[in-house]
């Protein structure tokens, strides 16, 4: 009768060890796919930096993320305008198409092409790659996409960047008077170095 009981003990141990293997191995591979959804399916994170004012998105269309105030430099009249986009994934043009376009919006007042005047830089934050652009001059954009309107802000300074994520580009765009930018320019590069993808 003891035998039995000792065999009825040891079948009964073995059968929950392998309940509990088959239940481990069960559970491993959804984690595994979780994880992977996750990663697919992360957010771009960052942090606004002290003394920038968040404001709520002036446009209707869902591609501005973010929209800040940078206040204006003693001397200057404008604030400087801060705006993250995101146009969905494969969307919104290439890197270099974009610092491209964005030079093109700034005129000299030489007559010189801006180009040359442009500092580009390729950099990874936080394993992200990024490549930016900082060029002054005339900024001649239009004010509102197919508005026909369009800026003529003398001395003024861009600073943008494409960050390229899992995710699809996102597009940051800094403009205001040259002066007003500069006395932001630490907290631009902190901004930048706030992002990550998780």
């Amino acid at each position: 009768m003891r035998t039995k009981s000792i065999c009825a003990i040891t079948l009964l141990s073995g059968l929950l060890v392998c309940w509990a293997c088959s239940n481990k191995s069960a559970t491993a591979i959804p984690n595994q796919q979780s994880n992977t959804a996750q990663s697919g399916g992360g957010e771009l994170r960052f942090k606004a930096p002290d003394g920038w004012t968040t404001e709520k998105p002036s446009s209707s269309q869902s591609a501005r993320v973010a929209q800040y105030k940078l206040p204006k430099a003693e001397g200057d009249q404008e604030d400087a305008s801060l705006v993250l986009y995101y146009f969905g994934a494969n969307q919104g043009g290439t890197s270099q198409a974009n610092i491209d376009r964005w030079i093109g919006q700034m005129q000299q007042a030489d007559g010189s092409d801006s180009k040359s005047k442009a500092k580009t830089e390729n950099l990874t934050i936080n394993g992200l790659k990024v490549m930016t652009v900082d060029v002054t001059g005339t900024y001649t954009a239009e004010m509102a996409p197919g508005s026909g309107t369009f800026h003529n802000d003398d001395n003024y300074r861009l600073r943008a960047a494409v960050i390229e994520t899992p995710k699809g580009n996102y597009f940051v765009k800094l403009t205001g008077p040259a002066k007003t930018i500069a006395r932001w320019d630490q907290t631009y590069t902190d901004y930048l170095k706030s992002f990550e993808f998780k």
